[in-house]
């Protein structure tokens, strides 16, 4: 077998030991290879025998001249089939901190330090527009950007574009953590008392049946999506599997539900019965009145000319409807907060909690949307109360 390390003699009369080693295919289906120079015969052979070692083993990671930056556009390439247009916006928002300060680095020289720069640089610097003097964004939202990044780092790894994924033990650190906490309190959403408020000072509005859908725990996309032929009044049952959302606020896209135990059955309490059955009968008295002017949709969420409304001018009515009652101003989504902390404090069982909340894990609802206030805990006030033998 002839020897793979060839000698060549330089312009210089300078001696090189050179090889050539075939490490794949190219896209197009031609040999890539990879040919190597180095100073000694010894030094050949050693980093000859490391690399067809690692070749064999499937280890072998080629010098390449890709950027973060470019790999991250082939990254969302590669999910464009895998993912919702939605999902797909949302990664390419995420990842655009991302591409702005590390897009220039080649990948295979991406170190943790430059890593751990970018997310100083996140919360020092990240906000394209300061809000209140801070430049800097939420510790949440640098998360989300780290996490995304590590995610198209471990698809490099995978793909042999790199060795280690250098982002892999970096963290928000949790000073920062801490510091967020303090500067950006979390608004909470409506208790129960605060929910009644709302719903008794709701009742001759025309969208009173819509805001109760988000009370009942819809989402506001699921609320925007439903269908009258969803509706079955007769049954007195709903179904969720459609949705219509919005990607950067101005694009409307209607789509299946978040997942599929997003996709379900529910019973509709009495008092949205009884509010749907008049918002029905009120929209037939619109058309009636518009005759060919009225636009037919099917959904439940339409205006006054039979126009369907969009989850942004959902959230606007109901910020309206706060201001008109003098009311803490919550996010429309943080209903089904208010609706699953309620039905948990009434003793509703876990499994069906999820169920209601389109959750295929307990521990998701638990986590994330029962939020108990003071007043949730009073019950176990009164209860620990006993341990000491009641009041001196």
């Amino acid at each position: 077998m002839a020897d793979p390390i060839k000698e060549i003699t330089l312009p210089s009369g300078k001696k090189r030991y050179r090889f050539v080693l075939d490490v794949g295919r190219r896209p197009d289906g031609g040999r890539r290879q990879l040919t190597v120079t180095k100073n000694t015969l010894k030094d050949a052979r050693a980093e000859y025998a490391r690399l067809l070692a690692a070749k064999n083993s499937g280890t072998l990671i080629v010098p390449n001249k890709i950027t973060v930056g470019q790999w991250i556009d082939q990254w969302l390439k590669l999910k464009e089939e895998d993912v919702e247009s939605t999902t797909l916006n949302s990664y390419v928002t995420t990842l655009k901190p991302a591409k702005k300060h590390l897009g220039h680095i080649q990948l295979q020289e991406l170190t943790e330090e430059d890593v751990v720069a970018w997310v100083k640089w996140l919360l020092t610097e990240g906000r394209v527009r300061p809000r209140n003097g801070n430049k800097g964004l939420s510790t949440t939202t640098a998360d989300m950007a780290l996490g995304r990044l590590k995610e198209v780092l471990t698809r490099a790894v995978t793909k042999r574009l790199v060795g280690l994924n250098v982002a892999s033990e970096v963290s928000i650190p949790r000073k920062a953590r801490r510091a967020d906490r303090k500067a950006r309190p979390k608004t909470k959403p409506w208790n129960t008392t605060e929910v009644r408020t709302f719903v008794a000072g709701i009742r001759e509005e025309r969208l009173f049946a819509v805001f109760l859908l988000s009370l009942m725990g819809l989402r506001p996309a699921e609320v925007c999506g439903l269908r009258w032929s969803d509706i079955d009044l007769a049954a007195r049952v709903l179904v969720v599997d459609n949705t219509r959302t919005m990607i950067n606020n101005n694009e409307v896209v209607e789509k299946d539900t978040k997942s599929e135990s997003s996709d379900r059955d529910l019973p509709l309490p009495a008092l949205l019965f009884e509010a749907l059955k008049r918002f029905r009968a009120q929209q037939a008295s619109e058309k009636l009145a518009l005759g060919q002017d009225y636009r037919e949709s099917g959904y439940v969420l339409v205006d006054e000319m039979g126009e369907p409304l969009n989850v942004r001018l959902l959230r606007v009515e109901a910020k309206k409807l706060m201001d008109k009652l003098g009311m803490r101003k919550v996010r429309l989504y943080d209903a089904r907060a208010s609706c699953l902390t309620f039905l948990a404090n009434e003793g509703v069982a876990r499994h069906i909690l999820a169920r209601w909340a389109g959750h295929g894990n307990p521990k998701t609802t638990e986590m994330f949307y029962l939020k108990p206030d003071v007043e949730d805990l009073r019950g176990a006030a009164e209860s620990w109360g006993g341990l000491g033998g009641g009041p001196l």
